[in-house]
């Protein structure tokens, strides 16, 4: 499956990448990056992975626990292990000999839609529409510089399943420097219905930071707790990560369009552009969706993120993404570790 040739051709968005490489032990890279599927030319070098940025300290009180790596096989599977967020459970359904007794749903500080939701339901193949709110969608949201407000998100980004529970994946071409950022799960409207989560480190491969290169353009990033003591994963769920899966897979597209307050959501089988690159045919994905994670169907692993050849692709209708394989994975313990 290649990319689609357009009848009138469309010119890049955004920059190219430059990249400076820095000396010794810290390698921080500039690099402009922009596809189509990002939405602002954003200073993206990003330190390997053991000399990530970072701006601030744990927040205190933090829950650390012990890293791990989630293995495609070993973790728990979407039908055995929710990826949304937990809710009370319904109260049990009265007998026919004693009358039902209204119960007072309990307050909540943010609104948490319920794990028994179901799967989303999947359009026809190849058809973009806005994403429904499930808790799936969820735990995908928006990556914003300063204010969370309408026509300030630059890319997407998911929660990632880990121990730690404060990690999310998104494209490395997205950024380099926290500084500032912060990440609105389920955004939509302006409004950040679960809160925000402040970036804290960005983690990316030397292959990367080093060369930009495609086929390792991805990135995990690291978020402090909230205001409360939250961790993201606490409130939204996360995804299992899933590497060396099949490349024809049928997957769940998500992204933030540049232009729109709502996700977007694509159902398409993948295909193989390359030894290390996937793509896929959804049509109007736009800048701003560069990072938006690619989920398979058939696991509920997360095997991709929009990003690679093309920065994600050149037009709105084909997307690309690297392929997961021992490099993410990799990458993914090494995040983990860091942030436990």
């Amino acid at each position: 499956m290649g990319q689609h040739r357009r009848r009138t051709p469309r010119r890049r968005r955004l920059l190219a990448p430059t990249l400076v490489t820095t000396a010794l032990s810290v390698l921080t890279v500039a690099v402009v990056v922009v596809g189509t599927h990002s939405l602002t030319p954003r200073a993206t070098a990003v330190a390997s992975p053991a000399t990530s940025a970072a701006v601030a300290p744990p927040v205190p009180g933090t829950p650390t626990v012990p890293a791990a790596v989630p293995v495609t096989g070993t973790e728990p599977s979407a039908a055995s292990e929710s990826s949304g967020p937990t809710a009370p459970s319904d109260p049990s359904e009265p007998s026919a000999s004693e009358p039902a007794v209204p119960t007072p749903a309990p307050a909540t500080a943010t609104p948490v839609p319920t794990t028994a939701a179901p799967t989303p339901v999947d359009g026809p193949l190849g058809t973009t529409a806005t994403a429904p709110a499930t808790p799936e969608a969820a735990t995908v949201g928006a990556l914003f510089t300063g204010a969370v407000r309408p026509g300030n998100h630059f890319c997407t980004a998911s929660v990632l399943h880990s121990t730690t529970g404060n990690l999310l994946l998104t494209a490395a071409h997205c950024l380099d420097d926290p500084s500032g950022v912060v990440f609105a799960p389920g955004y939509r409207d302006g409004k950040a219905p679960y809160g925000t989560w402040r970036v804290t480190a960005v983690h990316t491969t030397t292959g990367w930071s080093r060369g930009g290169d495609p086929d390792e353009d991805f990135a995990v990033l690291e978020t402090a707790a909230d205001a409360t003591g939250r961790r993201v994963e606490d409130v939204v769920g996360g995804n299992t990560l899933g590497t060396d899966e099949p490349f024809g897979a049928t997957v769940r597209l998500y992204g933030y369009p540049a232009g729109g307050e709502s996700p977007l959501l694509c159902t398409n089988t993948t295909g193989r552009q390359s030894a290390y690159q996937r793509v896929v045919d959804c049509p109007d994905y736009p800048g701003g969706t560069s990072g938006g994670p690619w989920i398979s169907t058939a696991t509920g692993h997360v095997v991709g993120a929009i990003g690679g050849y093309q920065q994600g692709g050149d037009t709105d209708d084909t997307s690309y993404s690297a392929y997961f394989d021992h490099t993410v994975a990799s990458l993914y313990a090494e995040a983990a570790a860091a942030a436990s």
